[in-house]
Order: structure tokens, then sequence, then C-alpha cells
């Protein structure tokens, strides 16, 4: 089978505008949540979010396209460009990005252009004139996201858009590394956007009782014992995922290697959390890498930093490796829950942390829940680092894991 390697990153984040100001970000403890703007509502009972600041629509789409785009499907454009440019592949021509795939996952897809198109519908009783869009379907379903980069960029191979809850992002990497690993594709564009930060999301993740009320300094506290639900946030993450042969030919960048995949539904509960479904996945990924435990020094962790949610993982992952003390961390501390980008977003900031051998550190967690028996890193720690996983869990039971690769040629 065919060797996978990152050959390019784009991101845009509560963070920055592009993957290297956010990575910075992220080794130095800075967090990007802040109170929300987006939602302007003095009774909103949930006032802590992560978003996207100061972009400039103009500088990824006509005036025509920025006023029906979702914000979401922009953020994958924007995220798509840059991981173009890091590649390499901008200068190469175009003959292999009409042969490249691409794959974006979503969870909500376009839902804040929905709500504002509902909003306008029931405003109807007062101004009959008032019409729907008629980009409103076309812009707002999961898959507009990987239809629009391929637009943008060019993409003519596969095709295909992800809408696996929380891991979709993860799930994307997942399946772009399996076309490739199995000859399907030499180069997948694989990435998660979302744009998530409307009134339906903020009440419909506050009444499932999944979000923090707490101030942006102390949101989002992964494995605190204090904690009480994520931090709701927008972005996209996209990753160029290449065959190493392909890579090296044109002596392209390599960030990492992607080696194993795991994905599985525990099939047990719309929003519980099965930490047998959980160690389920991880073994699965571990047993495609052809690895054992004893291999892995780093793991990423989903820890959206809800009560049930971080707890189970801590089970999870305590479970499959056992005594052995293999770090910890989560950059959700920073980022907050930018939903499917999170998954997206991590794995490269995994590939990095291996690179450059760093462990991120999570911040705002003072007191660790006796319950999480793991080796949580709170500070950036150096060290070296081989081989690293990182865990993406959502809603419905899917759970999905990346492992991940220092390069050797």
């Amino acid at each position: 089978m065919k060797r996978v390697v990152i050959t390019g990153i784009g991101a845009v984040t509560p963070l920055g505008l592009n993957f290297k100001d956010s990575w910075d970000s992220v080794k130095e403890g800075r967090s990007g949540i802040k109170e929300v703007s987006k939602v302007v509502d003095a009774h909103l009972r949930w006032q802590s979010a992560g978003e996207v600041r100061n972009m400039q629509p103009d500088r990824y789409l006509s005036k025509k396209e920025a006023n029906f785009v979702d914000p979401f499907a922009l953020y994958a454009v924007a995220a798509a460009s840059e991981a173009l440019e890091t590649s390499g592949l901008a200068i190469c021509g175009k003959e292999n990005l009409v042969r490249a795939g691409i794959i974006v996952g979503s969870s909500r897809g376009g839902i804040s252009t929905i709500e504002k198109q509902f909003v306008k519908m029931a405003s109807r009783q007062q101004c009959s004139h008032l019409r729907l869009s008629p980009h409103l379907m076309p812009t707002t379903t999961s898959g507009a996201a990987a239809s629009y980069v391929a637009m943008k960029l060019g993409i003519k191979g596969h095709c295909l858009g992800v809408s696996n809850a929380c891991s979709s992002g993860s799930n994307a990497i997942g399946e772009a590394f399996r076309w490739i690993r199995h000859g399907m594709s030499s180069i997948v564009f694989a990435g998660g956007a979302e744009a998530p930060l409307c009134r339906i999301c903020f009440e419909g993740y506050g009444a499932a009782g999944a979000l923090s009320r707490a101030k942006p300094n102390k949101a989002s506290r992964p494995f605190d014992e204090n904690r009480d639900g994520f931090v709701l946030a927008e972005g996209a993450s996209i990753l160029v995922l290449e065959e190493m042969q392909s890579a090296l030919k044109r002596n392209a960048p390599i960030f990492g290697e992607v080696i194993g995949y795991g994905n599985i539904c525990d099939a047990l509960h719309l929003t519980k959390p099965s930490a047998k479904g959980e160690m389920r996945a991880i073994r699965n990924a571990l047993a495609d890498a052809e690895i054992s435990t004893a291999d892995v020094d780093y793991v990423h962790a989903h820890a959206t930093s809800t009560v049930i949610g971080d707890r189970v993982e801590a089970q999870a992952i305590r479970c499959v490796f056992g005594k052995k003390e293999v770090w910890i961390s989560s950059i959700k501390s920073m980022t907050g829950h930018m939903l499917a980008a999170s998954g997206v977003f991590e794995a490269a900031c995994t590939a990095l942390s291996i690179k450059e051998g760093i462990i991120p550190p999570t911040i705002n967690t003072s007191d660790i829940d006796p319950r999480c028996d793991i080796n949580l890193s709170t500070t950036a720690t150096r060290t070296s680092i081989e081989i690293a996983i990182t865990n993406s869990f959502g809603f419905g039971g899917v759970n999905s894991v990346l492992v991940l690769r220092k390069v050797s040629l």
C-alpha cells in the first residue's frame, strides 16, 4: 500500500486567519475565545465564543458571491487556498489539481444562512414582498464547501462532502488517506469547515446542556474539575494529503505522515459517549497503523470540556494505554469547539507537534478532575515525538481516530 504524507496546511480559526498565526498562538497558549459578538442578545445565556475575526471575503470571493456564499464555505475556500500555496501545487500547473480529489466535512453546513433566511420568511407578514434567496438551497448543503473549493481551485477528481457530527473533519482526512493508500488518488484536499455562530446553534446546543456559561477566560477548560461545557466556535482547516512518491518527485514540503485511521459507530446513544466505542476506535486506528500503544508518544484528546465527555475519554485513554504515561493535551482550550473544523486543525497541529517536538499546553485547566486519570500537559512541553494520535468523537456515537508519524524517508 502507498504511503500518505501531509504536504499542505491551511486554516482560518479564532486564533488567526492562517495556519502559521494559529499554530503560533497554540504553542504560546493564547486563547481565541472572547465574548460573542455575532449573536447580539443581552438575554443569551452563553456569552463565550470562538469567532473568526477580521475576515476579508473579497480576497477569495467576488462581491456577488460574498452576498450569498455561507461563511462556512468562505472559510473552507480561504483555508484551501492557503493549503494550495504551502503545498507548492500552485506553481506546478493545473494538471495536478485537475486530477486531485477533495473531501470537506461539516456538521452544520450553512446553518447561519438558513437562520437568516428563515427570519426573512417569518417577516413576510409585515413585508409581503420579501422573497427567499434563490441561492439558499445550493449554498447551505453540507457538501457546498467541498464543491465551492473545487470550483475555486479547479479540482476535478473525486469530490465528497461528509457530515458526521463533530468527527466529520477527521473522517474527511481518514477517507482521503484511504483513497490515496489504495491508489484511487495521488493528491486529496481534505478538511472541515463550520460557521455555527447563530442563535439556533447556541440555543440548540445549550438546550442539550452542552455549552459553557463561564466567562471567556475560563469557559473552555478540558478535564478541569469545574468544567461546565464546550465553547461554540467557527473556522476551517484544510490539509493536502499526497502519495509519498508524488510528493518526493515534486520536492514538496512534508509536514508529517498519516499511517492509521479508525472509524466506528458505538451504536449506543445520540448524545451520550461510550468509553467502549472510543477504545475500539483507538485500537482500530493503532491496528490499521500496525503499531502498539508502546509506540505512541502523544494523544491529542477530543476533550471538548463537557463533564461526561472528558471523563469518558479519559477512561478510554487510560484503558487503552494502561500504565503507559502518554502525553495528553487539548487545544480546544484555546479555540473552542469548531465542530468538524476542530478535528482537522487538531490533526494539523499534531503533525507540527511531531515535527517541532512540542506538546501544546491545555490552558485554563488548574484543578484536574480526579476522575480523569491522565498525564495532561498544562504547559508547553518540549519532547521528542515519533508517533501521535488525535481523537474526534461526535453525536450519534461516531468515533474517529487518526495516527500520525514523523516522516522517515
